[in-house]
């Protein structure tokens, strides 16, 4: 089945069902990896953190973090470069995870302002090796009421830098490709969804329905599933050694040290709701450690025997 079957299993129902959001994306986590892949010179970008103010102490998702170390540690292992972005709230987390990552990927946090977050764009998209894609993994988008808001429909403006500038503004020409990874219909790039399945299908869908389109959606059940697919989906479709590059840290045993830091240095929380203020522990959307493994492992079983039959006369 190839990558269909790396959708398959990034967008298996948990807690959630995802179908709708899911067939409607089909294809775009194979299209996203292509372009990639493809690109001469290709710099990316990966842009995550999403901040919770109730949490103890107040922190970010552990959600994320882990698909963008991935992402990253396979792109910089294969030579590519890689800046990743955040905002001030949750420098800290995502600090501690990059110190997991191999030399040279770099990190940029903005403070909570629009004009902080223009100057980054142009830095980005200047010098000798610009940006060449941009990735959003559980960053939330404002909704159409212009502001971002968390599951329960709770307004994020101030604790939120405006990111998605780096994706959508108007009167400004985009200079790089966008890619989009989510799991609930409020972050970065769901805006492409038609409005009726985020409203139908999510709770408080009809607010929080993220306004911010992207190029390619990756949707996933959690959204460091659909980073971990996209590693996987880059090596399916590059070239042998390049794939063995890609691959090389994309293991439960480095996941795990990423989620440590996330968690022990980071103090990154796991979802947090209203009346369960979250704290600091080995957890991600309520999943534990253990249960993301297993996915993991069946990811890299599936792209292994898969790689192993392109091989074979």
């Amino acid at each position: 089945m190839g990558i269909a079957k790396v959708e398959d299993i990034i967008g298996q129902t948990v807690r959630r069902d995802i179908g709708r959001m899911k067939r409607f994306v089909a294809g775009q986590l194979e299209a996203a990896a292509r372009s990639i892949m493809s690109t001469p010179n290709a710099h990316v970008g990966i842009v995550t953190g999403f901040f919770i103010r109730n949490a103890v102490p107040p922190s970010p998702e552990t959600d994320g973090l882990g698909g963008m170390a991935h992402m990253a540690a396979a792109l910089a292992n294969l030579g590519i470069p890689v800046t990743v972005i955040s905002d001030a709230p949750c420098s800290k987390a995502v600090w501690a995870v990059t110190t997991e990552l191999p030399k040279g990927v770099a990190l940029e946090i903005t403070s909570l302002s629009a004009a902080s977050v223009k100057s980054l764009r142009g830095r980005l998209s200047a010098g000798e090796r610009p940006v060449t894609h941009l990735i959003a993994i559980e960053r939330v988008s404002p909704a159409s009421d212009g502001k971002p808001h968390r599951e329960y429909g709770a307004d994020m403006s101030d604790d939120t830098a405006p990111l998605h500038l780096l994706f959508d503004d108007p009167g400004w020409e985009r200079p790089w490709v966008t890619i989009g990874i989510g799991d609930g219909g409020n972050e970065i790039g769901m805006g492409v969804l038609p409005e009726e399945i985020v409203r139908d299908d999510i709770p408080n869908g009809r607010l929080i329905s993220a306004a911010v389109p992207a190029d390619y959606l990756i949707v996933s059940s959690v959204s460091n599933w659909g980073g971990w697919g996209l590693v996987s989906a880059m090596a399916m479709v590059a070239p042998k050694e390049a794939a063995v590059q890609l691959l090389a840290d994309f293991t439960p045993d480095r996941d795990r040290a990423y989620l440590t830091a996330a968690v022990d240095v980071g103090q990154a929380v796991d979802d947090s709701r209203i009346d369960r203020p979250a704290t600091p522990k080995m957890s991600v959307d309520r999943l534990s450690w253990e249960e993301h493994a297993k996915v993991l492992g069946k990811l890299r079983a599936h792209v292994d025997g898969y790689l192993a039959d392109l091989q074979r006369p």
